[in-house]
């Protein structure tokens, strides 16, 4: 590991906000709250997240739901395809038997894009994949 990569890792660890996606790490958990993350504000999906996780407790759950059900429990955090693609995500997942593991087969889920499939592939699978936000900009 580099210097910089430890200074930044024990910034991270002395600094780093409690999120409820963070008590317990597991590759749905990072999937549903990066797809909610999306042009949203953290304190606006810290409760969406608490309550979608309580209807949907596993990414088994979340594909066997309705679509209807899916987004009444989205409803107020916008960008409704988000909801939807996150539905079909989980029952790709399900389907294939288990969660992908790679980034590039997490990137084949619907909705995941280059920063999603990098940061999932990082935080559930801690692979070392960089996950550059879109809003940054090339100089």
């Amino acid at each position: 590991m580099n210097v910089i990569t430890k200074a930044l890792l024990e910034w991270y660890d002395i600094h780093k906000r409690s999120l409820p996606w963070r008590d317990t790490v597991t590759p749905y958990r990072s999937l549903v709250s990066e797809i909610m993350l999306q042009q949203t504000r953290v304190e606006t999906v810290k409760p969406y997240f608490a309550k979608f996780m309580s209807s949907f407790p596993t990414i088994e759950d979340l594909a066997s739901a309705s679509q209807d059900d899916v987004l009444a429990h989205w409803s107020g955090l916008g960008y409704y395809s988000r909801a939807r693609n996150l539905h079909k995500a989980a029952k790709q997942v399900v389907a294939a038997g288990s969660f992908p593991n790679t980034v590039s087969t997490i990137r084949e889920l619907p909705g995941v894009g280059e920063y999603i499939s990098g940061a999932i592939a990082s935080i559930a699978f801690n692979i070392d994949s960089p996950a550059v936000d879109g809003n940054h900009r090339k100089k």
